[in-house]
């Protein structure tokens, strides 16, 4: 008799996680996480994990608490015997600081990647890394999952005349995926950033007039950089924009300025919870791409075919 995996919440998306679940007909597991007065974490796991495979599910977007907690959990599972611990992190933060760009600046991204292991996770599985070279900074298992097959369906064969656009240069393997699915065009936008959470988009390489767009992204924060896209390619012609972004961050006026935005709709996942309402967004769950992850990952089967991109 197989022997099922335990799967716990942190509090950064719980409600991703009973959806994991119920995908899975699977109970989640039990654990109590509570902040002392003074701000300190303290958890415990109130099921007995004892030589068995447990699976934590926490986002570490701001604040800083989301880390400080997945970190916690997976030390507490490792001193509670459990076989082996799988952080899952539907949205990695820090990933921004992949590269030491200046001078006397952190590279955040592997100072997580090390606390992480450290911690004592036997492998990590997440989705949509700003950089994917991220995977390089763990010496430990790591699934790189993409979240092109939660929206391809949404626009292929739906949407006539239609051209994926990447944002920047970052973003192009990305948008080559989403285009090779759904059999469409590629277009590039070079832009220019003069400071952090600031772009000025300069050129459009290639053409959009007259027809429908796909702008897709890893994550939008401020929203600045998104909606200058979309009003650059609206003032080349493009007819109806869609855009397809894997992590909502929506930092400060992020949601005013899409809704006030010419796009048609803006279609996210659930790997991090909105913070307010937007008539013109409209959440996707990841769900059930994480939960076939975990549970091939439970059986040691291969799960490469959650994580294909084109390669080219």
């Amino acid at each position: 008799m197989e022997q099922l995996p335990f799967i716990f919440s942190g509090s950064s998306n719980e409600e991703l996680t009973r959806k994991i679940c119920q995908y899975l007909g699977l109970s989640q597991g039990n654990v109590d996480i509570r902040t002392f007065s003074d701000g300190e974490i303290w958890v415990k796991f109130l099921e007995n994990i004892r030589g068995r495979d447990v699976y934590i599910v926490q986002s570490t977007q701001p604040p800083a608490e989301n880390l400080m907690e997945l970190l916690i959990m997976i030390d507490a599972a490792k001193r509670a015997s459990a076989t082996r611990v799988t952080a899952v992190i539907p949205y990695f933060g820090y990933a921004r600081q992949d590269r030491k760009d200046q001078p006397r600046v952190s590279i955040t991204a592997k100072l997580v990647a090390n606390l992480i292991t450290v911690a004592g996770a036997d492998r990590v599985i997440t989705m949509d890394l700003h950089a994917a070279q991220i995977q390089g900074f763990f010496d430990i298992p790591f699934d790189h999952l993409y979240a092109s097959p939660v929206f391809s369906g949404l626009f292929k064969d739906q949407l006539e005349n239609l051209v994926v656009v990447s944002p920047d240069i970052g973003g192009l393997k990305l948008a080559r995926s989403y285009a090779k699915r759904m059999d469409a065009g590629l277009v590039l936008i070079d832009k220019r950033r003069p400071k952090h959470n600031q772009a000025e988009v300069m050129n459009i390489i290639g053409e959009v007039e007259n027809k429908n767009v796909l702008l897709v992204d890893d994550l939008v924060d401020t929203g600045g950089t998104f909606v200058n896209a979309v009003q650059v390619l609206k003032e080349k012609g493009a007819k109806q924009i869609y855009g397809a972004v894997t992590h909502p961050l929506l930092s400060g006026d992020a949601l005013k300025k899409i809704e006030d935005s010419a796009i048609t709709k803006l279609y996210v996942t659930d790997s991090i919870p909105l913070k307010g309402e937007c008539s013109k967004i409209v959440v996707r769950s990841a769900s059930g791409l994480l939960a076939e992850a975990i549970i091939r990952s439970h059986r040691n089967e291969s799960i490469s075919s959650l994580f294909e991109i084109d390669k080219s």
